[in-house]
């Protein structure tokens, strides 16, 4: 920084696509900071800090402790967000800042919030202001045998999978672009190109993601993805198959030129600037250029009937492995068993992967006991993992893609006797889940209206979580899909039929304990009156929700039925499929309770 004159550096979470996973390539901040949650972190000269959720606040004040990295919380009443951050600390500076940023990784739509939070403090984009410096690739100078841009296998699903042809998402895409006034398009967002391509791969842990970007004009459709000379078969077939129905196949590095030709020769390209990078920004800027939000998100997220009856599959296929599962687990913490963490992810693992369709997980398995599961996102130690006890509980967040949808749920499950404060939080949690689960209301309703329901019984008791309620799940692609969302945040994203949202309200205690109970919801339709339509949530998880240490008298006679009437409809799905001895296990699992 003092050789080049920079004031600050930030480096972005991130990869070229805005993606909330990626690839060990982008995993920069990790590298330079030490942190392994989810950030963004700022250097200057004089100080450094990493900027995260509530997700990471407990891991962050562990990870950074001594390392003179700050932890800055965000979404949190008062949070000073990067570009406000950076423009307070040079408000007095004379001259010129200057910002040095992997643009690759740094998306267009940060970059104006900085120029315009310095405007306000009185440093504008002058000589004599903010200066940013765009340096794709920074990670380079400083991270010896950084890996290189993965190439992972390529397949292409049919519409017998995905409801519908890439030919007629194409069209609907141009139809787009008609009405926008444009000639083309370009998308950068990895789960968008994976949707409108009917395609998937594994670049990156956990996402059937191909990282690649797609350009769609009025009269072609020109893909830029491929990153070796070397391909095998099974991608081979896949680039056959896309080239035969007129789609133009070229190398990921490519991008930068065609973009020049498109602006070059006068058309006007649609960017989203929320996903595209900076760097490619920097290239393209001028009146050409139209931004806007991507209209695929919100396509995508209303899924057809094929989809539907696929994510049906999925999890009652599902249901049955976590079943076994939890049946596992029961029986071996029953005679005494040693049981670590580990072990009991890898069985989830081992009971999923015999599911013929099984393409992974959707995530790192979170197993988490005690004060373990106080951290939302927890990962279990390599080394030592910790061992399951007879008493307390244990979470475990789990999901998997299978070719015909992608699966994510939470149980709490009591390992042995718990204290009263366990048995507590666990039954507010759960009235939180079910209060959302049994919602009916009116169409036109966001997520931010109905985040209430799951919150309130916590609220009551003066309790609280800090993450998101619920996200969108995608259909075998991403765990975590928009635009929908239910959370506190205001969001103009009307639930529409078809759309999922998980339910995940939670309670984390530091060093003590955390319970979550997730299930997937899917919006449907709940009939017309004279006030208007309406919308309800069908579950589509089928898993049942342990009630042995139910605090009942917490809880309304509507809650109790919807929890038997829940566990019943899991018994009598899931037990014409399973072993005779688990099916009487999860029988009595599921008894009714009393009101």
């Amino acid at each position: 920084m003092e050789a080049r004159g920079w004031d600050a550096v930030i480096v972005k979470g991130s990869d070229p696509h805005g993606s909330e996973y990626f690839a060990p390539r982008w995993e920069q901040v990790r590298r330079i900071s030490g942190f392994t949650g989810e950030g963004d972190l700022v250097v200057t000269r004089d100080a450094a800090g990493i900027w995260t959720d509530s997700r990471y606040f407990i891991l962050a004040g562990r990870e950074l402790e001594g390392t003179g990295i700050d932890l800055h919380k965000t979404r949190v009443p008062g949070a000073v967000m990067i570009p406000q951050w950076l423009a307070e600390r040079f408000c007095d500076r004379e001259g010129t800042v200057v910002i040095a940023v992997d643009g690759l990784c740094q998306d267009a739509m940060s970059i104006k919030e900085i120029s315009e939070a310095f405007a306000r403090a009185g440093h504008d984009g002058d000589e004599d202001g903010l200066r940013i410096v765009d340096c794709p690739d920074l990670p380079d100078e400083v991270w010896e045998g950084r890996p290189a841009i993965p190439s992972e296998p390529v397949i292409t699903l049919g519409e017998d999978i995905t409801g519908e042809s890439r030919e007629d998402k194409i069209l609907w895409l141009r139809n787009f672009l008609i009405d926008s006034g444009c000639d083309a398009i370009l998308v950068s967002a990895l789960d968008e190109i994976a949707w409108l391509l009917n395609v998937r791969g594994s670049d990156i842990p956990y996402n059937p993601l191909v990282i690649s970007y797609l350009v769609v004009s009025l009269d072609s459709v020109d893909w830029y993805v491929t990153k070796g000379r070397h391909l095998d078969e099974e991608t081979r077939d896949s680039f056959e198959e896309l080239r035969s129905e007129g789609i133009g196949i070229h190398g990921y590095d490519e991008i930068d030129p065609a973009l020049s030709a498109i602006v070059g020769d006068g058309g006007r390209l649609y960017v989203d600037e929320a996903t595209l990078n900076y760097h490619l920004y920097s290239l393209l800027e001028g009146d050409f250029l139209v931004p806007g939000p991507s209209p695929v998100p919100l396509r995508k997220a209303v899924k057809n009937e094929t989809e539907i009856s696929g994510i049906r599959e999925a999890h009652l296929e599902d249901g049955l492995a976590v079943e076994h599962f939890l049946y596992w687990l029961d029986q071996r913490m029953s005679l005494g068993d040693m049981i670590t963490e580990r072990d009991a992810s890898e069985m989830l693992h081992a009971l999923r992967a015999d599911i013929p369709g099984f393409r992974g997980e959707s995530f790192e398995t979170i197993s988490a006991y005690g004060e373990g599961a106080a951290l939302p996102h927890y990962v279990t130690p390599e080394d030592e993992p910790p061992v399951l006890q007879p008493h307390g509980l244990y979470l475990c967040d789990s999901g998997a893609h299978y070719l015909f949808g992608t699966t994510d749920v939470t149980r709490t499950v009591p390992l042995g006797p718990c204290t009263e404060l366990e048995c507590e939080d666990y039954t507010l949690v759960l009235k939180g889940h079910i209060d959302l689960a049994m919602a009916i209301f009116p169409a036109g309703t966001c997520g931010a209206h109905l985040d209430i329901l799951a919150r309130n019984p916590l609220w009551q008791a003066r309790r609280n979580f800090g993450h998101g309620t619920g996200h969108g799940v995608g259909h075998y692609l991403n765990v975590h899909e928009g635009p929908q969302s239910l959370r506190q945040n205001l969001s103009n994203v009307a639930f529409r039929a078809g759309m999922t949202i998980t339910d995940e309200p939670g309670i984390y205690r530091e060093g003590s304990h955390g319970v979550r109970h997730e299930s997937l919801l899917l919006v449907v339709d709940a009939g017309k009156n004279d006030f208007g339509s309406w919308l309800r949530f069908e579950n589509m998880t089928l898993c049942h929700i342990e009630t042995s240490i139910l605090m009942t008298g917490l809880m309304t006679k509507e809650e109790i039925q919807w929890l038997n009437d829940y566990n019943c409809r899991v018994y009598e799905t899931l037990a014409p499929r399973l072993e005779p001895e688990v099916a009487e296990w999860l029988e009595a699992k599921t008894a009714p309770i009393a009101y």
